[in-house]
């Protein structure tokens, strides 16, 4: 079969990139979305709802049903929510995020871990906003800080394979339209740095963070497995020290 991957969220965004680089790159891809997805060859998509957890062993069963091992796996898909203030944001909103972006990922994770399934590479999409608590992030920050934990505490029983959580950097997407178009700046003034990015080489497309992660997958290994990379850790050192010296200023 070649080389494997799974990948969920293919539909849009960070996740279509990969999807499109990896199927480039010569790998059989099975990914999954809650909306439909059309690619070239190679690709066996499914839809699956992530935010309906009861559902997803289902899903996986059907779409992963003829595969014996992969070589990477990329839990990408995710939401956002509301940017405001945590004293405004209601406990079932934070479910939902929860849902979304830890629990439906411990779900699959549980599923590989019990399938038996060879797997060589585990990542978990995370963010600087995991690490940076910026006003207005709340559900989103706090989600992707869990699944950063996620990571760490799974690696304990991935013994044959590597994890890390990652955050690929400032990717242009429909998300990213949201925080810079709809979402208050002057509010949350986090937020202007990623307005200020927008347009410029600092603000990559989709396919480009999408390569930069499949480039990044020997050096991730390089990490003890469980851990928080930021990719600019390994493409821009410096501009990822300035950024945690910074980070005091950009909540």
């Amino acid at each position: 079969m070649g080389n494997t991957a799974l990948i969920t969220g293919i539909s849009r965004g960070l996740g279509r990139g990969l999807a499109e680089v990896f199927l480039e790159e010569g790998f059989q891809v099975f990914g999954c979305s809650r909306s439909a997805a059309t690619f070239d060859n190679n690709l066996h998509h499914l839809a699956c709802d992530l935010s309906k957890t009861v559902e997803i062993d289902q899903c996986f069963d059907s779409l992963l049903s003829e595969v014996q091992s992969l070589d990477v796996v990329i839990l990408n898909a995710g939401i956002v929510g509301e940017i405001k203030d945590m004293s405004m944001t209601g406990v079932e909103e934070l479910e939902n995020m929860m849902t979304v972006n830890v629990w439906s990922n411990k779900v699959i994770l549980d599923y590989l871990l019990q399938s038996g399934m060879q797997v060589g590479q585990i990542l978990l999409m995370s963010s600087g906003a995991a690490v940076l608590g910026s006003r207005g992030m709340g559900g989103y920050a706090l989600s992707k800080a869990a699944l950063n934990m996620l990571a760490k505490l799974y690696a304990h029983e991935f013994t044959n394979t590597h994890i890390t959580s990652i955050a690929p950097g400032l990717i242009d997407t429909d998300m990213m339209g949201y925080l810079c178009n709809d979402a208050d700046s002057q509010a949350f003034p986090a937020l202007q740095r990623l307005k200020d990015a927008r347009g410029t080489d600092a603000m990559q497309s989709p396919q480009v963070a999408a390569s930069k992660i499949l480039q990044a997958l020997p050096a991730l290994k390089d990490f003890a497995s469980g851990s928080f990379v930021d990719l600019r850790q390994i493409y821009y050192p410096d501009e990822y020290a300035e950024l945690m010296k910074l980070s005091k200023t950009l909540r």
